[in-house]
């Protein structure tokens, strides 16, 4: 028989190891050998030790399950599963004694030599080792040389359950979305999603009680990151401009998540002005007739000459021949 006798799958019921109260927890594995005695559970957490067996399936699978009304009542932090295989000799060598509180290893024979086993430590009761003490002393036992059990482990966290709405913004009436979050709800568990105007109240008979909203129920899915989602679509056609409230419930745990955004009132497109391409004109042209003023220009007055006749002209001319004779002399 292989030392690795055993496997498991922690936290199918999520796909994580944080679990939320109120959500079952289910540990698959494998036991090679297929014990008769079946295996031996050790659940150890915060102030809760619980031992109990389950039986291997012909296959050799087997299944442990810790029920949604057992986590419900689980105080948050870590829990340890440790699965214990008896391996060849058939029985568990480490046991749990209810009576005395005590872990037993029944390999180790007492000092009066009775073949009872010898108590190793304190499990519960006074005196009790812590839950993270005890766990490491129970795998020391179990993988100790005298004791030829083998076994695995798997630890999960338990958390008050949570639901959160990611950030929505603002819309504009008429559009569609979605409004999402996340949770530590296990893949499958159902939320009650619920829209409505922050304006709404009860109206009187006279008055108009027209209910402006959304409201259905999803299933969380897996996630990544140790956190699970959930989403809803809005088709806000019919829904009038105001402040929008979300809130999204458990519908089986005690859970509750909340909040707003703003559906806007449609506004008309804008005009859109289409450039098109400029083409050249051919260009014209016109004759204009052009008035123009004529220069003026100042005319001489001109002298008019009587004629005079020869003889006068002549007897001047003599007179002033003999005048200059006259001079001479």
């Amino acid at each position: 028989m292989p030392a690795t006798a055993v496997t498991l799958t922690p936290g199918a019921s999520s796909g994580s190891t944080t679990i939320s109260n109120g959500d079952p927890v289910y540990i698959n594995g494998v036991a090679t050998g297929h014990p008769q005695n079946g295996l031996q559970i050790w659940l150890i957490g915060n102030n809760m030790v619980r031992i109990t067996t389950v039986q291997v399936n012909s296959d050799n699978t087997y299944t442990y399950e810790i029920t949604s009304t057992e986590t419900q009542n689980f105080a948050p932090g870590q829990y340890l599963v440790i699965v214990q295989h008896p391996m060849m000799n058939g029985q568990y060598d480490i046991t749990y004694s209810a009576a005395t509180g005590q872990v037993i290893n029944r390999q180790m024979q007492a000092s009066g030599g009775s073949g009872s086993g010898t108590a190793i430590f304190q499990l519960t009761r006074a005196g009790n080792l812590q839950s993270s003490d005890a766990a490491s002393a129970l795998m020391r036992a179990i993988g100790s040389q005298n004791v030829d059990d083998t076994f695995a482990t798997v630890s999960f966290f338990i958390n008050p359950p949570n639901a959160f709405v990611n950030p929505v913004g603002d819309h504009v009436v008429g559009e569609k979305f979605m409004i999402s979050g996340t949770t530590n709800l296990a893949v499958g568990d159902k939320l009650q999603v619920d829209v409505y105007s922050s304006s709404f109240s009860p109206t009187k008979k006279s008055q108009s009680g027209a209910y402006s909203g959304a409201s259905g129920v999803v299933e969380v899915t897996a996630g990544t990151g140790g956190k699970n989602q959930w989403s809803f679509a809005i088709d806000s056609a019919t829904f009038r401009p105001d402040e929008y409230i979300i809130t999204v419930e458990g519908i089986l745990q005690d859970v509750k998540g909340s909040a707003t955004f703003n559906i806007l009132a449609a506004t008309p497109a804008p005009t859109t002005t289409v450039q098109l391409p400029m083409t050249p004109l051919p260009e014209t042209k016109t004759a204009f007739a052009i008035a123009t003023t004529p220069t003026v220009r100042t005319v001489e007055p001109v002298t008019t000459h009587a004629d005079v006749p020869v003889w006068v002209i002549f007897s001047g001319l003599v007179a002033a021949i003999l005048l200059q004779i006259s001079r001479r002399r």
